[in-house]
């Protein structure tokens, strides 16, 4: 019958077995492999958190750009008139303060005018739709500017 007893040593612990002395412990190679695998796993995860960050940031854009183009038109349909900016819309209530595009992380957008006809005898030029100023391409391929 074997017998294993442990001997504390003040480097390691060592186990007696069958009258030899053990090293407990891990070697070099196995902490190297666990190592590696530790990094591949967060060279994986990173990867992930990147495309979910500009998942987000592209969830936000859409979401912003449709309450602007819903706020101009009710303010062209309350105010029988166009804005001139998208500063307009903060000033009469519209929006609370212009969104920042969470692409380029700044406040300016891309506006394009036109004129709308509200009544038959005059037509109102100014801002009939907004867009982002990027020129980057979104994760389904189109460019964040064709939004």
């Amino acid at each position: 019958m074997r017998t294993v007893s442990r001997v504390q040593d003040d480097r390691s612990v060592l186990r007696k077995h069958d009258g030899l002395l053990l090293e407990v412990g891990f070697t070099l190679i196995e902490l190297m492999i666990v190592i590696t695998i530790i990094l591949i796993l967060v060279g994986i995860a990173a990867a992930n958190y990147g495309k979910f960050v500009q998942r987000t940031r592209e969830a936000v854009l859409k979401l912003d750009l449709r309450t602007m183009r819903e706020m101009i038109d009710r303010y062209t349909a309350d105010r029988e008139t166009l804005p001139q900016s998208v500063q307009d819309l903060c000033s009469a209530g519209y929006l609370r303060e212009v969104p920042v595009d969470p692409i380029t992380s700044t406040k300016e957008w891309s506006t394009r005018y036109g004129s709308v006809s509200l009544s038959p005898d005059r037509a109102t030029p100014g801002i009939v739709d907004v867009s982002s100023k990027s020129t980057g391409t979104a994760l389904d391929g189109t460019k964040y500017s064709d939004w």
